[in-house]
C-alpha cells in the first residue's frame, strides 16, 4: 500500500462525496467529514508504524513520472521532520471537524473546504520535489482564504485578503528561485528536475553569492508563512477573524509549513547561505519572541492575545532552527508539535468561552471557575503547558531551544528565556481576569463543558502530558535527521575537529 499517498489524497475522496452529492443534509456531510478526517488519521498511523526513526534521510519514498518533458515528477518521502507534522496534521483535523458542528451556513462546502485544506497541509509536508512542493503550498492558500472570508466575524473579507496578498507575494520570489534550480541543474546534470535530492548537489556547487540571493527569495516565501517578524502583522488579523476551526488548524499546522520549509530547504540547499545569515535569522527570531510576549500583555481582546503568542512562541522554532546545534535543532521540530497542541487547543477554549459569554473581551468577562469549573480548569492547564510549565509539552521543547542556544550564545540564550517568563505573565494574568473575581451579571448562568467538547479537549491534554512526561519515542524520530541536517549545515572546521575527537 502507498501509505504517503493514502494519506495525502484520501480527504479528496471525501471532498468528492460532499461536493457531488448536492441534497446531502447537513448532519450528513458533518458525519462524512468527520469519517473521512478520522480514516486519514488511522492510516497515517500506518506511516508511523514503517517509520524507521535510526534513519536519517527519506523513507518509503513513492514516485511516478508526472511531466517527464519538464522533468516533473510526483515524489513523496517522509522523515523525522516531517513524519509529526503529518501525524499533527491528521490527528488535529477530526478535531477540527467537531468544533465546526455548529457551523450552520454552506455547511457542505465548509466541510469540503477543511478536507481540501487537509490535502494541501499534508502535500506540503511529504513532497519532495520542488515543484509539486509548491503546488500545495499553494493549494493551502485557497481553502485557508474561503474558511476566512465565508465563515469569520465582521472584518472576515479584509483578514482574508490581507492573508492571501502576504503569502501569495512570499510565494513569488519562492517560485522565480525554484526554477532558476531546475535550469541549473539542466545544465549540471544534462536534464533539468525539481527532485530536492539531485538538486541539493546542484545548489551546494553554486557560486556563493548566487546561493545567497537564492536563499533570500525561500526565506522571505517561508517567513511570511513562519510568520516571522516583521512578516507577522497578517496573522492577528486573520487570527481574531477567523472562525474557531480556523484559527486551530491556521495556528497549529498552517503555520508550521513555513517553518517546515526553512528547515528542508534553506538549510537543505544553502548551508553556506545559512551560516552567513544565521545571526539576522536568529535576531529577528529574538525579536519576535520578545514583541509577540509584549504585545501579547497589552491585549484586551483574549484571542488577538493568544494569536501575539504564537508569534512569540514560533520565534523559538527559527530560533533553534538557526542555532546549528543538534540540541536546539530538535527541540525546534518538537516545539512546532508542542505549539500545535498547546495554542491548538487555546483557541479552541476561547472560541466555547465565545459562545458562552459573547465576548472576547477580559474586561467584560470574570468568575468562569465558579460558573464553568471545567472549562476553566482546562484553559489552565493548557496555559501551563503554553507557559512551559515542566511536565508539560512545551517545556521540553523550550528547553532544549535554549539550551541548546546557549551552547552557541549566550546572549541570545537568555533574551531567548525570557520569553519564557514574559508567557507566564500575560497567560496567567488573562486566565486570572477570566476566570477569577465577580461573575458579571449577564454571564451567571452559563453551561460547563459539553460531552463534545470533552471530546475535543481530552485527546490535546492526554498529548500534551505525553510529551511532557516522556518525549523519548519523539525526540528518538526527530534526532536522526535533525542532527544530519545540523552536519551539513556546520563549518568544514567544525566537522574536522568532532572528526579529529
Amino acid at each position: 500500500m502507498r501509505w504517503l499517498t493514502a494519506t495525502t489524497f484520501l480527504p479528496l475522496a471525501g471532498v468528492a462525496v460532499l461536493l457531488l452529492w448536492p441534497r446531502m443534509r447537513d448532519e450528513a456531510a458533518r458525519v462524512t467529514a468527520l469519517v473521512v478526517s478520522t480514516a486519514t488519521f488511522v492510516v497515517s498511523l500506518g506511516i508511523l508504524g514503517r517509520f524507521d526513526g535510526s534513519i536519517a534521510g527519506f523513507q518509503m519514498v513513492e514516485e511516478a513520472s508526472w511531466v517527464r518533458a519538464f522533468g516533473m515528477e510526483y515524489l513523496l518521502g517522509v522523515d523525522g521532520v516531517s513524519l509529526f507534522m503529518v501525524l499533527l496534521t491528521t490527528f488535529l483535523m477530526p478535531l477540527a471537524i467537531l468544533a465546526s458542528w455548529k457551523v450552520e451556513r454552506s455547511v457542505r462546502v465548509y466541510m469540503a473546504a477543511m478536507l481540501v485544506l487537509e490535502t494541501a497541509m499534508v502535500g506540503s509536508f511529504l513532497a519532495l520535489d520542488l515543484l509539486l512542493f509548491f503546488v500545495f503550498f499553494e493549494a493551502i492558500l485557497f481553502p485557508m482564504y474561503l474558511i476566512i472570508g465565508g465563515w469569520g466575524g465582521e472584518a472576515r473579507v479584509y483578514a482574508a485578503v490581507k492573508f492571501f496578498l502576504y503569502t501569495m507575494a512570499g510565494s513569488a520570489f519562492l517560485l522565480v528561485a525554484i526554477l532558476f534550480l531546475f535550469f541549473r541543474a539542466g545544465v549540471e546534470l544534462g536534464q533539468g528536475t525539481f527532485d530536492v535530492r539531485d538538486l541539493t548537489s546542484v545548489a551546494h556547487g553554486l557560486p556563493v553569492a548566487t546561493a545567497r540571493w537564492l536563499f533570500v527569495a525561500f526565506f522571505v516565501a517561508f517567513a511570511v508563512k513562519v510568520p516571522l517578524f516583521p512578516l507577522h502583522t497578517w496573522l492577528p488579523d486573520a487570527h481574531v477573524e477567523a472562525p474557531t476551526a480556523g484559527s486551530l488548524i491556521l495556528a497549529a499546522v498552517l503555520l508550521k509549513v513555513g517553518a517546515y520549509g526553512l528547515i528542508r530547504f534553506n538549510l537543505g540547499l544553502f548551508p553556506e547561505a545559512s551560516r552567513y545569515f544565521a545571526d539576522a535569522v536568529s535576531i529577528l527570531a529574538l525579536v519576535g519572541i520578545v514583541y509577540g510576549a509584549v504585545v501579547a500583555m497589552m491585549q484586551i481582546d483574549v484571542k488577538r492575545l493568544v494569536a501575539y503568542s504564537s508569534v512569540s512562541h514560533l520565534g523559538f522554532v527559527v530560533l533553534g532552527t538557526f542555532a546549528f546545534n543538534e540540541e536546539a535543532a530538535a527541540g525546534g521540530v518538537l516545539q512546532m508539535v508542542n505549539h500545535g497542541l498547546s495554542t491548538g487547543a487555546l483557541f479552541l477554549l476561547v472560541g466555547m468561552i465565545y459562545e458562552r459569554t459573547h465576548t472576547r473581551e477580559l474586561d467584560e468577562m470574570g468568575g468562569l471557575g465558579k460558573v464553568a469549573p471545567w472549562l476553566a480548569g482546562v484553559f489552565l492547564v493548557t496555559a501551563l503547558s503554553s507557559l512551559g510549565l515542566p511536565g508539560l509539552n512545551n517545556f521540553v521543547g523550550e528547553f532544549l531551544v535554549i539550551l541548546g542556544t546557549f551552547a552557541e550564545n549566550r546572549v541570545y540564550g537568555a533574551i531567548a528565556a525570557s520569553g519564557v517568563v514574559l508567557a507566564a505573565i500575560y497567560l496567567l494574568w488573562a486566565y486570572q481576569r477570566m476566570a477569577h473575581g465577580p461573575v458579571p451579571e449577564r454571564n451567571a448562568v452559563h453551561p460547563d463543558l459539553s460531552l463534545r467538547e470533552g471530546a475535543i479537549l481530552a485527546p490535546l491534554l492526554a498529548a500534551m502530558l505525553l510529551i511532557g512526561v516522556y518525549p523519548r519515542p519523539f525526540l528518538d524520530r526527530i534526532e536522526p535527521t535533525t542532527n544530519a541536517v545540523v552536519r551539513q549545515v556546520a563549518p568544514p572546521a567544525e566537522l574536522a575537529v568532532g572528526a579529529g575527537d
